[in-house]
């Protein structure tokens, strides 16, 4: 099952590649932003339960889906970008094996415990 996931994550990061190619930005946007949502763990510095809702906002799908679609129906291309580039990033987060986080603390994902 692991492969399974490590696959359908592989084939979203390449959606992901696939529709940054079609934004107006130069490539070296892609790889200079993928990290980015990793801001989002300076939510730990006030809690694991703080920690856990900034982080998971940042990294959920279905965020980045509708930063994309509000783009797209607004002629936005920053918001398109900033959506491939979430959708991207969850993706390979996944694909890595780290998941949402439980309030537990940073370690205790839905795809297993980080390290074990």
């Amino acid at each position: 099952m692991k492969t399974l996931i490590q696959l359908e994550e592989a084939a979203m990061l390449g959606l992901g590649i696939y529709l940054f190619s079609l934004l107006p930005f130069v490539w070296w946007w892609f790889p200079a932003l993928l990290l980015a949502p990793d801001i989002s763990m300076i939510g730990y510095a006030f809690g694991n339960k703080t920690g856990a809702r900034a982080y998971n906002f940042a990294h959920l799908k279905g965020v980045a889906i509708a930063l994309y679609i509000a783009g797209i129906y607004t002629n936005q291309p920053a918001l398109q970008l900033a959506g491939v580039i979430l959708f991207s990033h969850s993706s390979m987060d996944r694909l890595f094996g780290y998941g949402l986080k439980y309030e537990r603390g940073f370690k205790f994902t839905h795809l297993g415990e980080i390290g074990k």
